[in-house]
């Protein structure tokens, strides 16, 4: 890694003060990210917090940056399949995005067989489940397997501090979450959107996995996603080159998303259930590498780190945003 990562472990970017912008607007503070109500806007601060297994573990060194610099990147990207949210971008870790009435209902899209949390499809099948989210699967199937065509596995929207839970998309309708016509135009624009983000992917030498969707409605009432898309937090990728050799010798792939580190805690026994232990040293410097070396392999260039400590700049680019 070329980056250096001194200045952001001097000074980790953990959010801003609350009160540093309160003539722009009042803050809510989620799990990773700071959100300032501007009034038509919000402005969406990504921080280097970084959350696994439903809790915040620590800082890694310019997390928030390739976050909002890499979802600015994709935002572009993906504009002629669905309308996007990216109102400007005027700082490295600060989005300035319409407000939308979000969806109750998280979209995730899988390509495999895989993943590590309790909502993963590897986590149900292991167990014995053949039908997960409404969907058969055969046995005989191996961790990691490509599946036959990407899929849908939504999952409610928890409140701070709950946990997402799996739901089909036949109850989505049927509990009234979504109407039938809007969730059809959902399901169609989150299968486009994941399969231009495995075209972009494969010419990166990456596979994207699976990948996590938020949509909204905004004021015209036309469908828009918001959030962020196809990051190494709200997706899953392996570098492409070694999947075939590793999974053929029953290794994980090589992640270059957030499961890199849940890995490292499942391998050092966390299960989840308890309060985790504090992201260390090594962990937070691994996070980044790998945030960065997606970031590059995608984009094509490297990542230009913005100055710390963060919070005056990110406030100084809030308060214009709101002037």
């Amino acid at each position: 890694m070329t980056v250096d990562l001194a200045p952001a472990f001097a000074t980790p970017f953990d959010g801003i003060d609350a009160a540093a912008v309160a003539d722009a607007g009042p803050m809510t503070r989620g799990k990773v990210r700071d959100i300032v109500d501007l009034g038509d806007t919000l402005a969406l601060i990504a921080t280097d917090r970084i959350s696994a297994f439903d809790r915040v573990l620590g800082t890694v060194p310019y997390r928030g940056q390739v976050l909002n610099e890499l979802a600015a990147w994709w935002f572009e990207r993906i504009a002629d399949i669905v309308a996007g949210h990216v109102v400007a971008v005027p700082d490295a870790n600060v989005t300035i995005g319409r407000k939308c009435a979000t969806l109750p209902v998280e979209v995730v899209v899988r390509g495999r067989l895989s993943g590590s949390t309790s909502t993963a499809l590897w986590t149900g099948y292991a167990q014995g489940c053949r039908e997960i989210y409404g969907i058969t699967f055969p046995d005989g199937m191996a961790k990691n397997d490509a599946l036959p065509e990407p899929i849908i596995t939504p999952t409610t929207k928890a409140e701070q501090g709950g946990h997402d839970e799996p739901i089909t998309e036949l109850e989505i309708v049927e509990q009234g979450l979504v109407d039938a016509e809007r969730w059809d135009e959902v399901r169609t624009a989150a299968l486009a959107l994941f399969a231009r983000g495995e075209e972009l992917a494969a010419e990166s030498g990456l596979v994207l996995v699976d990948t996590k969707y938020e949509f909204g409605i905004d004021p015209e009432g036309q469908l828009t996603i918001i959030d962020e898309v196809h990051t190494p937090d709200s997706s899953r990728y392996w570098r492409a080159a070694s999947v075939d050799e590793r999974l053929g010798a029953g290794l994980e792939p090589e992640n270059l998303d957030k499961e890199a580190v849940r890995l490292v805690y499942a391998e050092r026994g966390y299960t989840g259930d308890v309060e985790p232990p504090p992201l260390d040293r090594p962990l937070a410097e691994l996070a980044a590498e790998v945030y960065q070396e997606a970031f590059t392999a995608l984009t094509g260039e490297a990542l230009k780190p913005a100055p710390y400590p963060a919070a005056p700049r990110v406030v100084d680019a809030i308060r214009a945003a709101a002037s």
